[in-house]
């Protein structure tokens, strides 16, 4: 019989028990945020060094550059249970975000961003930042530090192939103008939960969008960083990520840790060590920010220029693939600011093979921004994952992928050929596919004239305002505003050096020793559980009436045609695409892109004419995965080292033969013979073909068809599969 039906005498004691255990987790619960605070001071008088778990090397510090930043480059050192770092395999690089929090969210785990690298025995870098900006540090300062960190990278790993970078977060948009910038210097990139396109969402789902907006635009940025003397305080931002859940953020995070304050508190304090630690910038950077990115929305038009303005940041210079992580259940950085910024430069998926571009996202179904990250199983499947087919992305024909991941099952064909438990596949994607994910771009409009109210109030903020705020700030007052923000007070007031938290410790150690716990089933538990439910609700409710009334309020501000009128802009036909590249330009290259493969019919080596025969025999596929990749590599391993061909020449062979097949298929197997005239090569291609198209199962009536046309093209009989001998 359960507490809740027991005899009314046994009542007493339900409650006593209840009361004991209530009183007792309430101790241990000050006692973890007294631990807290402690951790923060220390933490903060340290210098807040990064939260990670990896010991590291300081290799490059930026503040001693001609253009000095306060970032620095380390590399990580592999922990006891991971493999020496193999000079020979990518270097790993990750860049975590500056916004308004330390470095260290990328490793503040084992299994981390950080920790897959390591235990695939790739060299890993961590792109660090100091708590305080280097005066008159600009971003971009801090965009030219990072591409001579991944330069430096490069030159330490010239033996490997060029690095695979990671931008979390803020760290994404930094990652693609160092990458447009310098497109050399970087291998493929991966975007987690980054924003791009800072005006996309869905109407009803994403109001962080609409702060923008209904502050006024960018001068409140300037405003914080007058006040700060100079400095703008990122604690600031932590206050506006945590407002966005108001019930994680004022119950729900502690009430989780006072119902398992038993087991809680270590993982609470790992958290809120990285969680608390705030750190600075200059008022110039985020002005920058603001202005060309939160309101301005400029990275995909191509409006970002340099400060001198010789360099336009395209991100059409982007060279090597782009692999982009979001998920749905993100509600700062929801998949359409990850992704509409590809509609935004490209009109099909055409123009983005034309431009010899590989874009991949991967779109997970409910982690939150923050476990994109933190999360141990992100770490072990989307991160892995996506880490471990570099190779294979590297190796798609230029176009628009959609990266699924699946569990493997004991039946599925060619499993000898998957690496783990997961299966990786790629499907092709158009630009459509990109705009489905939104609910129309129309609302977009809006934003435009948000942008110019923008920019007319920051100009009258500057001329008028600016100088009287300057005048009275100080760096005594600043110094004090920063202290009482509630993000840093609430921590020093349950620190010990509280001297009204200086009973805590003892009662909480005697309390530990005593601990009694109550009954699961205990009726007054059950109430309480239920209680912050309701509570959780109630605050949810308030969340969802006070976003409801910011998105009404911003459409009736900057829908109202009276008001664009006002600025100047027809609202009718506002709402802009991205930088696309003159016409001209793009029928020009167009035309030189078809010359070039018209040569390319008839010419090229016995590995052209296998690329082109597997690409036309394969071409019914709707994904491609790693089963035929992985096969394909072993069998490459298995040929003798002065006939394999070497991964960058596999790759260039199948992007050319993907492209001229795609402009004359026909032409392109009837030349086949001319580029394999050796028949023992056209044999042994043709079952090397056959063996790769059956690891994901016995080939398809169409692609036996296929097959056949080909053996009839090149002279031969069916051909047999070919198959890799396993290692022993």
């Amino acid at each position: 019989m359960t507490q809740a039906f027991a005899a009314p005498w046994a009542w007493p004691q339900t409650l006593s028990d209840y009361w004991i255990d209530a009183w007792q987790r309430t101790v241990l619960t000050w006692d973890v945020l007294r631990q807290r605070g402690n951790q923060y001071l220390e933490h903060e008088e340290s210098g807040q060094p990064p939260v990670l778990v990896f010991d590291y090397d300081m290799v490059l510090d930026a503040r001693s550059f001609a253009k000095p930043a306060n970032y620095a480059l380390v590399r990580i050192r592999p922990p006891a249970g991971c493999p020496v770092a193999d000079a020979a395999k990518r270097p790993f690089v990750i860049i975590d975000p500056r916004a308004g929090h330390g470095p260290g969210i990328g490793g503040f785990k084992i299994d981390s961003e950080i920790g897959i690298a390591l235990k695939h025995g790739h060299p890993c870098y961590f792109v660090m930042f100091f708590p305080q900006p280097v005066p008159g540090q600009t971003i971009e300062s801090v965009c030219a530090a990072e591409v001579q960190f991944l330069r430096h990278v490069g030159e330490l790993h010239r033996q490997a192939d060029k690095p695979f970078v990671i931008g979390n977060c803020q760290g994404g948009w930094a990652l693609l103008m160092a990458a447009a910038l310098a497109p050399d210097a970087v291998g493929p990139l991966l975007l987690a939960g980054s924003p791009i396109s800072y005006w996309a969402g869905v109407e009803g789902k994403n109001p962080m969008r609409y702060s923008g907006g209904l502050l006024g635009g960018s001068w409140m940025a300037s405003l914080a960083g007058d006040i700060g003397h100079g400095v703008f305080d990122g604690a600031y931002l932590v206050n506006n990520f945590e407002n966005l859940n108001p019930s994680n953020t004022y119950w729900s995070k502690l009430y989780n840790l006072y119902a398992k304050v038993d087991t809680e508190g270590e993982r609470f304090l790992e958290f809120e060590k990285w969680w608390g630690g705030h750190y600075l910038m200059n008022k110039e950077e985020m002005e920058w920010i603001s202005q060309n990115l939160f309101v301005g929305n400029k990275l995909a038009s191509g409006q970002v220029e340099s400060f001198d303005g010789k360099h336009r940041v395209d991100l059409r210079n982007i060279r090597t693939p782009i692999v982009v992580f979001a998920s749905w259940g993100d509600n700062i950085t929801p998949p359409q600011q990850a992704l509409n910024w590809i509609a935004d430069l490209y009109d099909s998926v055409d123009d983005i093979r034309l431009n010899e571009q590989t874009i991949v996202y991967c779109l997970h179904e409910k982690i939150g921004h923050l476990g994109i990250f933190v999360s141990a199983g992100i770490a072990q499947r989307e991160t892995a994952e996506l880490a471990s087919a570099l190779e294979l992305i590297d190796t798609l024909p230029p176009g628009l992928y959609e990266a699924q991941i699946q569990d493997t099952t004991p039946d599925m064909p060619g499993l000898e050929y998957v690496e783990g438990r997961y299966l990786i596949q790629f499907a092709p994607r158009s630009i459509d596919d990109i705009l489905a994910l939104d609910d129309g771009r129309g609302d977009e409009r809006a934003f435009e004239v948000a942008h110019r109210v923008s920019q007319i109030n920051q100009q009258l903020y500057d001329r008028f305002a600016s100088p009287v705020v300057k005048a009275m700030s100080s760096e005594p007052l600043a110094r004090a505003l920063r202290e009482a923000n509630p993000a840093r007070l609430e921590r020093w007031l349950f620190s010990g050096r509280n001297p009204a938290m200086g009973w805590l410790e003892a009662v909480a150690d005697a309390v530990r020793a005593q601990r009694q716990p109550v009954a699961a089933d205990n009726p007054l538990r059950q109430a309480e559980q239920a209680m912050s439910a309701h509570i959780e609700q109630s605050l949810d409710q308030y969340r969802d009436a006070r976003d409801e009334m910011a998105e009404r309020m911003f459409k009736a501000i900057y829908e109202s045609p009276w008001l664009a009128a006002a600025v100047g802009i027809d609202a009718q036909h506002a709402g802009r695409r991205g930088a696309r590249a003159a016409r001209w330009e793009h029928g020009e290259l167009k035309r030189m892109k078809r010359k070039e493969a018209d040569a390319q019919f008839e010419q090229g080596t016995p590995l052209d004419a296998w690329a082109r025969l597997l690409l036309y025999v394969g071409r019914e596929e709707k994904v491609v995965d790693e089963r035929p990749y992985n096969l394909m590599q072993q069998l490459v391993q298995q040929m003798k080292p002065a006939n394999a061909p070497t991964p960058a020449a596999l790759k260039a062979a199948i992007k050319r033969q993907a492209f001229v097949l795609a402009l004359d298929e026909q032409r392109a197997i009837a030349a086949l013979p001319k580029l394999a005239p050796d028949m023992d090569e056209r044999r042994r291609g043709c079952a090397a073909a056959r063996s790769v198209i059956a690891a994901r199962g016995e080939p398809t009536a169409y692609q036996e068809q296929r097959l056949r046309h080909v053996a009839g093209v090149l002279g031969l009989d069916e051909p047999q599969p070919l198959r890799a001998r396993k290692s022993a």
